[in-house]
């Protein structure tokens, strides 16, 4: 379980990145997964044993779900953040518990326990709470098609992408390597946005943003995310991902200087609630 806290809170930094970086979501995709592939690429071909367990036909099928699920959920991920608050980002794309709590039981045979229930409830009532908008407000919102809307509705895109990549994951770590399933996810995200990448004019001023989020947010994060997943189920995973949110908006306030409400501090205290019982069970 350690794996997953230490990755969230790593991810919980992204935001901060892509709204310094001034670049185009694509691009900032494409070249943190070209240095991950490096990294690992590297260490890949340097460890005898990690070069057999480099994957069959079938296992290839399986990474090939998972990049492409992957890329989706991390394109509607970033778009969120360039277009709308960090809040807004992370806490619209952690409606994904909602939808693995439903999913679980029929993909991975997981039960829907009484203690995830109420965690589930209580993080979905601090989400909203965080938000300040009910659910007919947001349709409203988005029929209006304001930007920020957008924003938001990409978040929650990528909330249920998050959910399917969860139980895509859940899967293919009893049976592929966390370093061998990061290299071929990297490599074939990077392959499928290679026709779409056009250097800008203010490349060179967001090298520091392609490294960090190619060493940090695409190689230590995911290894420790799939490692940890090899052993934590899936409901409690999607709900210890609830953290990132509150961990994203208080780096947001400390570096870019984003307002907080009563309504984030009390959305935020539910959401830490409900990871505590997770712990707990």
């Amino acid at each position: 379980m350690i794996y997953i806290l230490i990755s969230i809170f790593l991810w919980s930094s992204l935001g901060i990145v892509i709204k310094l970086s001034g670049m185009p979501v694509h691009i900032l995709v494409f070249f943190s997964c070209i240095i991950s592939s490096v990294l690992i690429g590297t260490l890949v071909i340097s460890s005898k044993e990690l070069k057999q367990q480099l994957p069959d036909a079938k296992k290839a099928a399986y990474l090939l779900a998972l990049a492409i699920i992957s890329l989706v959920n991390t394109f509607s991920f970033f778009f969120a953040y360039k277009n709308t608050t960090i809040a807004n980002a992370v806490l619209t794309h952690y409606t994904a518990p909602v939808f693995v709590a439903f999913l679980a039981p029929f993909f991975l045979k997981e039960r829907l326990t009484l203690k995830v229930l109420l965690s589930i409830t209580i993080a979905s009532a601090g989400l909203w709470i965080m938000l300040g908008v009910s659910p007919i407000q947001f349709i409203k919102l988005l029929f209006a098609r304001d930007i920020n809307t957008l924003g938001i509705f990409s978040g929650l895109f990528s909330g249920f992408a998050y959910a399917v990549l969860i139980i895509v994951i859940r899967v293919i770590t009893q049976k592929v390597n966390p370093f061998v399933m990061t290299l071929f996810q990297n490599i074939v995200i990077a392959s499928i946005l290679l026709p779409f990448v056009r250097i800008p004019d203010n490349f060179e001023s967001a090298l520091w943003a392609f490294g960090i989020m190619g060493i940090i947010h695409s190689t230590v994060a995911p290894v420790l995310y799939f490692k940890g997943m090899k052993v934590v189920t899936a409901n409690k995973t999607a709900i210890l991902g609830y953290l990132e949110p509150v961990c994203a908006i208080i780096l947001g306030i400390v570096f870019l200087s984003e307002a907080v409400s009563y309504k984030t501090i009390i959305g935020g205290a539910m959401i830490v609630l409900s990871g505590y019982i997770t712990i707990r069970s």
